[in-house]
């Protein structure tokens, strides 16, 4: 028992420690490049932020195939050929003249985050271990949870010492020299590990059917307002009357605020099915905005708490909630499905939330609880689909 926990810790090290490259040199890379992308090329901000866009929807579709693959063959080497390809991707954006390389560099980027991000890392942990990749899936979460963290001041040094292409060409080389290898050290494919558990209820295709779209709404619905309030909570909450610096401060809360929260999950909640903890997920930003409505603008770390808190736990959920609810048996073609409708809304999130703060103010906030709020009401919906044990 004790091998295999040392076992387990060092693919969860590995593959924790590449998600934080891969995260933070795809889609946390434009945070800090996008200026001065744009000040070289001539080009707009919202331009090189529309290539992201682009990219998120582009690894969205190739989400359900990659996701097959993994199913079939196993994640090792889909996750090392994703570094490759980032690598590439970076490689290009580097030489970028004008906007037509832009975008071919970010389609390239876009397929390596396809191939490399959670959705892919999730399957190769469900690959390995069947039902029993909950506490692994939460394990890297929890690393790459530092992803901006790290990444942010990283990239902001690169460039602010050698320039954003040379940052570019850094974080290339840190794929080709750190990520790789280690991803080469994860297990090669086997079958997945059996566990006793009570199994889940055998279910009709329309039963199926119903949970995956209801699966897909939530995703979709908080994706929405993970990516909107992301990028644009400081301004979201000086509109809504906060200082600049409670608005900062705010902002700086939400890291702290998805890692306690995940270790939350990691212990106590880890005793319950993944329902109970996206369901109380959920539930947060809603709370959130409600705080600011009774007691204003001074309670904005408050709502940074509450909605990153919420924000870390769902992201677990997008592995451990169709694990619980359908089994690891074509995992990663689910999940990949599951996907594609939350890249797509995480991708217009930021520019219609945008627009919404720019027409109706702090109206934003309250669309944002709202569709939190129908997720929340969706899961409820949902059973835990386990037979009773006899």
């Amino acid at each position: 028992m004790k091998a295999t926990a040392r076992s387990n810790l060092g693919v969860i090290l590995a593959l924790g420690t590449t998600q934080t490259i891969a995260w933070a040199s795809s889609y946390y890379l434009p945070a800090i490049l996008a200026a001065p992308i744009a000040r070289d090329l001539d080009v707009t901000q919202t331009l090189v932020f529309g290539a992201l866009s682009f990219a998120l929807i582009i690894s969205g579709i190739l989400g359900p195939r990659i996701g097959h693959t993994i199913d079939r063959v196993g994640g090792r080497g889909m996750l090392a050929v994703s570094n490759g390809v980032l690598a590439l991707g970076l490689g290009l954006l580097s030489f970028a003249t004008g906007p037509r390389l832009l975008f071919a560099a970010w389609i390239v980027i876009g397929v390596g985050m396809g191939m490399g991000l959670y959705e892919a890392a999730f399957a190769t942990l469900t690959r390995i271990y069947g039902m029993a990749a909950r506490k692994p899936i939460t394990g890297i979460t929890l690393i790459a949870g530092f992803a901006s963290t790290v990444g942010w001041p990283l990239t902001a040094w690169l460039e602010a010492r050698y320039g954003w292409r040379a940052t570019c060409q850094c974080w290339a080389l840190i794929h080709l020299l750190l990520a790789l290898p280690l991803n080469l050290t994860l297990p090669r494919a086997t079958a997945p590990v059996p566990v006793s558990e009570t199994p889940i209820a055998p279910r009709t295709a329309r039963e199926t059917s119903l949970i995956t779209i209801a699966l897909a709404y939530v995703f979709a619905a908080t994706a929405f307002v993970s990516s909107g309030i992301s990028a644009l909570l400081p301004t979201m909450l000086t509109q809504f009357g906060a200082t600049p610096a409670t608005a900062l401060l705010a902002g700086a809360l939400i890291g702290p605020a998805q890692v306690a929260a995940r270790l939350l999950e990691a212990g106590w909640l880890s005793r319950y099915h993944p329902l109970v903890s996206s369901r109380l997920a959920t539930l947060m930003n809603p709370l959130g905005v409600l705080a600011l409505l009774i007691g204003g603008p001074v309670v904005a770390p408050l709502f940074a708490v509450l909605y990153g808190a919420g924000n870390g736990i769902l992201t677990i959920a997008r592995g451990t909630l169709p694990l619980a609810l359908f089994g690891p048996e074509g995992f990663g073609k689910r999940v990949g499905l599951l996907s594609l409708p939350a890249r797509a809304t995480g991708a217009i999130a930021p520019l219609a939330i945008g627009l919404m703060t720019e027409y109706f103010g702090t109206g934003a906030l309250w669309f944002c609880g709202l569709a939190s709020l129908s997720a929340f009401a969706v899961l409820m919906l949902l059973k835990t689909g386990r037979k009773l044990a006899r």
